[in-house]
């Protein structure tokens, strides 16, 4: 992976928490109306499970993947060169799904859960500009 790439996956990993965490506690606010307080433990659990939860599924996985990619390789002798240089390859898709999740397919539950967020939390607006922002910059190249 280049510098290039991992300075950009590192920044995209940044603002999306940003954004998770406030589409995150938006959603539990919400979800504790109806089912009560939820202790830290349980909120877990309610993410993973829970089908008011669902729709932050697919950010919660996008932000595992770049996890994934922004781990240093593993040494190892199963390990050849062209398997530490396929990491670079997929900078790309992780910024078109970025991507797909700041501007979703009208109507999909998650657009629907989305837009409602934005309507109600700032946080949610700054964070979505700022990680528009940083999508806009990608060169055409990087399939972003």
């Amino acid at each position: 992976m280049t510098d290039a790439d991992r300075t950009l996956l590192t920044e995209l990993r940044r603002l999306l928490l940003q954004l998770h965490k406030a589409l995150i506690d938006w959603q539990r606010a919400e979800y504790e109306v109806v089912h009560g307080r939820l202790q830290t433990t349980q909120l877990l659990n309610v993410l993973v499970n829970d089908p008011a939860f669902a729709w932050l599924r697919t950010m919660s996985g996008l932000i595992v993947r770049i996890d994934e990619a922004l781990e240093p390789p593993r040494r190892n002798s199963a390990e050849s060169p062209m398997n530490a240089s396929a990491s670079s390859s997929e900078t790309g898709p992780l910024v078109a799904q970025a991507r797909e999740l700041v501007a979703p397919e009208a109507g999909s539950p998650y657009a629907q859960r989305y837009f409602a967020a934005m309507q109600e939390l700032p946080d949610v607006v700054l964070a979505h500009s700022e990680l528009v922002t940083l999508l806009k910059l990608q060169r055409p190249a990087s399939n972003a």
